[in-house]
């Protein structure tokens, strides 16, 4: 279809260019507007025990900051007292030095504290990081499972799941740096500005201020200049997961065309792009770190010279001195820790503008605000007058149904069948409510399905794909998936109904087989025959198969038909089906052509009728007939894929 080749989606993933990353231009979130979404997991709403915790870390951040500023002090008035004891005397009194040793042991635990309320601080506030970064990761992919089928069939696995990881990785890290280092160091600096504005002359508080201001002017403007560098690195590693994962997952197309040789080159080229962004961005770090070294030098000898001026004029002490030095090694070694910091955030938020542009996605299909509960009493189906298209961006939208009216009673099947790009398989997206149709309504007894809950309404809806894709797990997970916490005995009754169940106990592991990704173990038949049990056991009261047997042969379509009808038996059913040896016992049938109903009927009746389902029912049975001319000739997987191609080109 063409709305698939026209996304009306801008692709968060897409590296077209390196600021189009998500769903809007990365610039449209500021650093601020990402930074202020990450307070709630924070602070999060109604879980005091986090919020408790929160209070704790901050408290030991105050006390140890305290304690690591008081340090200095203490070192100070220890040297002054040294200077001072009784000069030229050989003996000091004992009160004197019972006075320093009480100075020196003081000085010990405000060395120790810091550290100590550290450590503390990081154990009470770790669960608060952690939780945040479950929360965040659970929402987003909640979120992604709420999104439309529209944005899913425009979307690179690889890079959806690159991104949620990055983007949680990411918060904890941002987490961490700011909690544990940028903080406690902007507290420190602050205390002691007010301590040597209040104790000493302005100059030191004046060259500190400046020095800070270069210092973190410098760091603030570089870093953003250097930020596209790591927004362009970042994008092309997306662009080389999404590329290196399709591909893997695609590996039986990789291998039919003989394409590995242009997979590689793809993906090199990829990397190669990663490599160039990742060489600019290792470069101008360096650059950085220049530029802060020489900042920080340039403070602490400009401090030191007016110290040691201070101290020959008599108006600072020896111990007034080594405190000026200790505040500035003090606050320039967090503080070269702060420059990287906040290049690690500023990093972090570029990785987490994905995710949360991801979580700025709104659903196409919503639940109404006064959204009912189905209730299924008979579960007739209602079609009236529905119109739809799939919009895109950039053409006029192709009407795919066009005023489609019909109705399904309870307890019948009704049978669509048509070419291909008919509209066959909208008809039951739209049942499932995967789209919301543009007119018309689609009533399960009696109730518009746009007002109901869409969970009420998929739990009373079943379905068989025609393209069945099954977990990487066991045979048992795939099937209990219809219905979880279901017993063995049901889901192997479930498997004799879909007539799977002698071929799995000839297993070697059984039911405990693994299917392998995306169920590439099994054949095709055999996936598809998983996913009839699949619904069984959910045992739904609506059931819709599109093409449930178009990957079985003809024998083993035979089995699974009669199992097919019984089940049927007790439902409304919906059939769509491009072999018409599968809807002849359907109480009625649509023949559906570019959206619009051209005959309905029995299957008698529409053969007597002469018309266009008839001329696809003499040519299918040709086909059939010759597919049973040719058993003795072409066995097992040859023989499905003759029927198939037949089936092909008898429609």
């Amino acid at each position: 279809m063409e709305y698939f080749r026209h996304s009306p989606f801008p692709d968060p993933l897409s590296t077209a260019s390196a600021d189009t990353d998500t769903g809007r231009d990365a610039s449209h979130r500021t650093p601020w507007q990402t930074t202020r979404a990450l307070l709630p997991f924070l602070w999060p709403e109604n879980h005091y025990g986090m919020r408790c915790r929160v209070l704790i870390a901050v408290a030991c951040l105050l006390a140890g900051r305290s304690a690591n500023v008081y340090g200095p002090i203490l070192l100070k008035d220890l040297i002054d007292g040294l200077n001072s004891l009784f000069p030229g005397a050989s003996v000091a009194s004992s009160a004197s030095v019972a006075g320093l040793i009480g100075l020196t042991l003081l000085y010990g635990l405000m060395v120790l504290l810091p550290g100590a309320m550290t450590e503390i601080r990081v154990a009470v506030f770790t669960p608060v990081s952690e939780f945040a970064q479950r929360i965040i990761g659970l929402k987003t992919f909640r979120h992604l499972h709420d999104l439309s089928m529209r944005f899913h069939l425009e979307r690179h696995t690889g890079g959806l799941s690159r991104a949620i990881e990055r983007g949680t990785r990411a918060l904890q890290q941002i987490i961490g740096i700011f909690a544990f280092n940028i903080a406690p160091t902007l507290f420190e600096i602050g205390m002691v500005c007010i301590y040597l504005a209040v104790s000493y002359p302005g100059k030191y508080v004046l060259v500190i201020l400046l020095a800070l201001a270069g210092y973190i002017a410098f760091t603030l403007l570089f870093t953003e200049w250097r930020t596209h560098f790591r927004r362009e690195m970042v994008a092309q590693e997306s662009r080389a997961t999404a590329i290196g994962v399709d591909s893997l997952l695609n590996f039986e197309t990789v291998k039919y065309f003989g394409n590995e040789a242009w997979e590689a080159d793809r993906y090199n080229h990829a990397l190669s792009r990663y490599m160039v962004a990742a060489v600019k961005s290792q470069n101008t770090l360096g650059m950085l770190n220049g530029g802060q070294l020489a900042a920080r030098v340039i403070c602490q000898v400009a401090i030191l010279i007016l110290a040691v001026q201070d101290y020959a004029a008599g108006s600072l002490t020896m111990g007034e001195v080594v405190m000026l030095n200790t505040f500035m090694l003090q606050l320039f070694i967090p503080l070269g820790f702060l420059g990287s910091s906040y290049r690690m955030i500023r990093q972090s938020l570029v990785d987490m503008e994905f995710m949360f542009q991801l979580l700025d996605y709104e659903p196409d299909v919503k639940d109404a605000t006064d959204a009912t509960q189905l209730r299924i009493d008979k579960g007739k189906v209602s079609f009236q007058q529905v119109h739809f298209s799939y919009d895109t961006q950039y053409e006029k939208p192709r009407d795919i149904l066009k005023g489609i009216t019909f109705s399904i009673e309870h307890g019948k099947t009704l049978a669509v069948v048509g070419p291909s790009g008919a509209g066959k398989s909208t008809l039951a997206r739209l049942v499932y409510r995967f789209y919301d149709v543009q007119q018309g309504q689609i009533l399960i007894d009696g109730q518009d399905i746009s007002q109901v809950t869409q969970a009420s309404l998929r739990e009373a809806v079943g379905i068989v794909p025609q393209d069945t894709v099954l977990f990487n797990d066991t045979i048992r997970y795939n099937i209990r998936y219809g219905k979880p916490g279901s017993s063995d005995a049901e889901v192997e009754e479930a498997a004799r109904h879909a007539s799977i169940h002698n071929f799995i106990i000839s297993l070697p592991m059984g039911y405990d087989t693994r299917v392998g990704e995306r169920g590439l173990k099994l054949s095709g038949g055999e996936k598809q025959r998983v996913a009839i049990a699949r619904t069984v056991l959910k045992n739904p009261k609506i059931l819709v198969l599109d093409e449930a047997t178009s990957a079985l042969d003809i024998k083993t379509e035979r089995d699974i038909q009669d199992a097919l009808l019984e089940i049927a038996k007790h439902r409304t059913s919906l059939v769509i089906a491009h072999r018409l040896s599968t809807v002849v016992n359907a109480d009625e049938i649509l023949v559906l052509d570019k959206g619009e109903i051209i005959e309905r009927g029995t299957h008698t009746w529409l053969v007597k009728n002469q018309g266009v389902y008839a001329d696809m029912w003499r040519r299918q049975k040709e086909a059939a007939d010759r597919i049973e001319q040719l058993q003795e000739i072409f066995v097992g997987d040859e023989l499905r894929t003759l029927q198939i191609e037949t089936n092909r080109m008898a429609e």
